[in-house]
């Protein structure tokens, strides 16, 4: 035992010993994350949770942008924490026709390196948040601006564009410092390269190896996962408004039939992604409010069965609440006015026909099956316990009330449970000469 036990202890000190060796002497990696969109409140996780891990790991840090800036969240603050970071970050437009827009821009200021495809679109740096576009504040973009490239020896940014200019306007400018037009060609260009972060300057080792010899580069790309893309397409003005219309279309449908299916569990999943984007997205509860009672008094229309007064009411709550609910945002995610237009006209002609239409010809048909009650017919299919029965000449749908009944067996009709016929076997009647039949 005393000679096993140093060989167990250097056994797992050798287990042990290595990870931490490769901590240091690992290849280089770099982490591709993708921020496209407007920087929600999951963007925003996403990105400190990508500046973490390459922190933790010693990575260098790409930032593949397309957003025209943030939605609700404090967009100075996030560029402090990029630029505050200690591992070097790249910020690059791309690929065409991506765009930096407001915060967007800003990140790009505030990083060790900025970067833009050809084809791009830079600016404007106003508003920087997309839910306050006249909230201005206090915040001087040309001093933040100036004060990282100092932190980090860059050329002082020449340009803070009050309207879109292309990529070589913003390398004139000092915005960006490389042009490429894909990420393995900013990965190339980049290699090399010394740039400064928050804990010292750093020489980049981004080229992907393409030879023996050559030292390998560890590249992974990122982004949202399919819950978090769902939660960030969810936090769109024009997402939102479409799924509240379509979510509570697809409920009062289910006004017109009996039970509940498929299009009222749909309607409450697109109501509740609709919900949680109202969560995110600044809007205005009079619009709102509009939009919501003019969707109800259509629907109490349909309900009398009439295209009445509500319907017209209904329909100009419905496209006021439309224009109102989300009229203090900034243009860029704002709902456009031709989508309005659109399902006003598609609200009139559903609730004001469609669903009228709809559940005027259910009661007809539901009228039709109460004249059956007491009838007898012939069960096509058999019924455990639905299936089809042929009565007074058409198909119906069954179901038995008691036993499972066989094909071909005579029913009778003893009631109407919605839209279905429910039916009882039927004794078959006696013939002459039959020895169970009673004696007169």
């Amino acid at each position: 035992m005393r000679r096993v036990a140093p060989l167990l202890l250097l056994i797992a000190l050798f287990a042990v010993l290595p990870q931490g060796a490769a901590a240091q002497t690992t290849e280089p990696q770099v982490i591709v994350a993708k921020v496209d969109g407007s920087i929600d409140r999951v963007l925003v996780s996403f990105l400190r949770d990508q500046i973490a891990e390459a922190t933790s790991t010693g990575a260098t840090l790409v930032l593949q942008l397309d957003s025209a800036g943030t939605l609700d969240q404090d967009a100075v603050a996030l560029a402090e924490e990029l630029h505050a970071a200690t591992i070097p970050v790249i910020v690059w437009v791309g690929p065409s026709p991506a765009k930096a827009q407001g915060a967007g821009l800003l990140l790009m200021y505030a990083a060790s390196l900025g970067a833009v495809a050809p084809g791009a679109g830079i600016g404007p740096v106003d508003p920087l948040d997309l839910a306050s576009p006249e909230d201005v504040g206090e915040v001087s973009v040309p001093d933040l601006a100036n004060g990282w490239a100092r932190d980090f020896d860059k050329p002082l940014p020449l340009l803070f564009p009050d309207r879109p200019i292309p990529a070589q306007a913003a390398l004139d400018g000092n915005i960006a410092q490389v042009a490429a037009a894909s990420v393995p060609d900013l990965l190339e260009r980049l290699d090399g390269t010394t740039v400064s972060t928050a804990s010292g300057a750093v020489e980049l080792q981004t080229k992907i190896a393409t030879s023996q010899g050559q030292q390998p580069v560890s590249v992974r790309f990122t982004e949202l996962g399919p819950i978090d893309r769902t939660l960030h397409a969810a936090a769109s003005p024009t997402w939102i408004y479409v799924l509240l219309v379509l979510g509570l279309a697809a409920l009062a449908f289910e006004l017109t039939q009996p039970g509940f299916g498929f299009a009222g569990f749909a309607g409450i999943g697109m109501v509740a992604l609709a919900a949680y984007g109202l969560t995110v997205v600044p809007f205005s509860w009079l619009g709102l409010g509009l939009l919501l009672v003019g969707i109800g008094l259509m629907t109490l229309d349909v309900r009398m069965r009439r295209l009445g007064p509500l319907t017209a009411a209904g329909l100009v709550g419905f496209a006021a609440g439309s224009y109102l609910v989300f009229g203090g945002l900034s243009d860029e995610i704002d709902i456009s006015p031709w989508l309005i237009v659109t399902f006003t006209v598609m609200a009139l002609l559903y609730w004001g026909f469609g669903l009228t239409v709809a559940i005027q010809s259910r009661e007809r048909l539901t009228s039709t099956q109460k004249g059956l009650v007491g009838l007898v017919g012939e069960a096509r299919g058999e019924l455990k316990p639905e299936g089809p029965v042929f009565v007074k000449g058409a198909l119906w749908r069954g179901r038995s009330a008691g036993d499972p009944i066989p094909q071909g067996a005579r029913v009778r009709v003893r009631g109407v449970d919605g839209l279905i016929l429910r039916v009882e076997a039927e004794p078959e009647p006696a013939t002459a000469g039959d020895p169970s039949a009673p004696s007169e």
